[in-house]
């Protein structure tokens, strides 16, 4: 059963997602936060397996609910709600250690698929960047803390990275190329030193950044 916190400061859009979520098997809300003071608190606390956050609440917001549990190390794989003006907001949310975004009109289908995907330690940012926040990342370039110029990828590692921009896991990536899931998490920490950042959604933006994939 995978856990989801809810973090939205409108009463009806928590709704909406959570009656979405009723209806999968393998999916249960265990918490909802309306601002980013409670998601703060409640989060380590619960220790939820995914957490859909809301970018603009009042008072704390959701770009500082991912800055304050990153710091603590205490951020769970989070998917951003959105809505097509926020751009911007996304790619800073990105940066602050989110998996990906969905829009909050999302279908039942894109939903759970979203959340069992970031459950399972893939990303969503591939798959939805639209052509302005291609373009926010271009904008945003100077504001990442990586390498300019990288050491160029195997064609091995290339080919993974385009996996992981696609949202696949580790094992699906290994099931993919028919190689042992160890093999691509050695891949996969190459491709990060490699690019000098963090995790696999920088990976992806930077390799976004590079044109890579």
């Amino acid at each position: 059963m995978i856990s989801v916190c809810l973090v939205d400061d409108q009463n009806l859009v928590r709704q909406g997602v959570r009656s979405l979520l009723d209806l999968a098997e393998d999916i249960r809300v265990v918490a909802e936060c309306a601002d980013g003071a409670q998601a703060v608190q409640d989060i380590p606390r619960v220790k939820p397996d995914v957490v859909l956050l809301d970018l603009r609440m009042p008072n704390m917001s959701g770009l500082e609910v991912l800055q304050a549990l990153s710091a603590r190390n205490e951020l769970p794989p989070t998917i951003i709600l959105t809505t097509f003006d926020d751009d911007q907001l996304v790619l800073q949310g990105l940066k602050a250690g989110a998996r990906g975004y969905l829009l909050k009109d999302v279908s039942l289908e894109q939903l759970v698929e979203a959340v069992r995907t970031v459950a399972a330690g893939g990303s969503l940012v591939a798959p939805m960047v639209t052509q302005r926040l291609l373009a926010g990342v271009g904008r945003m370039q100077n504001q990442f803390t990586s390498l300019e110029q990288p050491d160029p990828l195997t064609e091995r590692e290339t080919e993974i990275l385009r996996l992981l921009s696609g949202g696949y896991s580790n094992k699906e990536i290994a099931n993919s190329l028919k190689v042992a899931e160890g093999t691509v998490k050695n891949h996969v920490s190459n491709i990060l030193s490699k690019l000098g950042v963090r995790d696999r959604t920088r990976a992806v933006l930077k390799a976004l950044e590079l044109g890579i994939v």
